[in-house]
């Protein structure tokens, strides 16, 4: 090599050409890494190198946008919990019949197999390691059971929040996670008709 030439560039392995720090779009493609290995790893066996990996990126690059795994494992509960969002809604549109709204809208979500799937990884990682589920607690209070409470005009509004919120839970974790019947085939309408008038008593009943 002469001293008018110049090394070849290299670029870093494991990150593909364009996919810089600053690179629109970039973020997204680890993001949805991310969620597709928590949903085949889980969050215990997960790691930031096998996320950077599925998203043909350097691994520094998911520490830049995410920092630890933990927070990236935030930011999928934040996207794979975005239908979840619009509980508030459903009981701004006020009391008459809450119960059986809350109580459809949150089973028409967990129905859908394209919003299923995601939520299932969340839960399943939540069940087996605590630093999971200390992420889901925090997220699911401060973006949706705060909110809730703030829409009730109730003694232990926050209290009546959780309440309604295990009633459902409880419902998806026996009827899509563990999978026991008759509950895991029964039909949307039958669970509402029992679930339903519960919900209405915890978000409406002044004693």
């Amino acid at each position: 090599m002469t001293e008018h030439e110049q090394p070849p560039t290299r670029r870093r392995r494991g990150r593909p050409a364009g996919a810089r720090a600053g690179d629109s779009g970039t973020r997204e493609r680890i993001l949805g890494a991310a969620r597709g290995v928590f949903a085949e790893r889980g969050y215990d066996k997960t790691s930031i190198r096998a996320i950077a990996k599925a998203a043909e990126v350097d691994p520094a690059l998911v520490h830049h946008y995410f920092g630890a795994k933990e927070q990236i494992f935030e930011a999928a509960i934040e996207v794979s919990f975005a239908p979840a969002l619009g509980v508030p809604d459903v009981l701004a549109a006020g009391p008459d019949q809450v119960g059986e709204r809350l109580a459809r809208y949150f089973l028409s979500v967990w129905h859908n197999p394209a919003t299923r799937a995601p939520l299932l990884a969340v839960v399943r990682s939540a069940v087996t390691n605590e630093t999971a589920a200390g992420v889901l607690r925090g997220f699911v209070l401060r973006r949706v059971l705060l909110k809730v409470a703030g829409e009730l005009d109730l003694p232990d509004a926050r209290l009546r929040a959780e309440l309604a919120a295990a009633q459902l839970i409880g419902v998806v974790l026996v009827r899509y996670v563990l999978k026991v019947e008759p509950l895991a085939s029964a039909t949307e309408e039958e669970i509402v008709a029992y679930v339903a008038p519960t919900i209405q008593r915890y978000l409406t009943a002044a004693e």
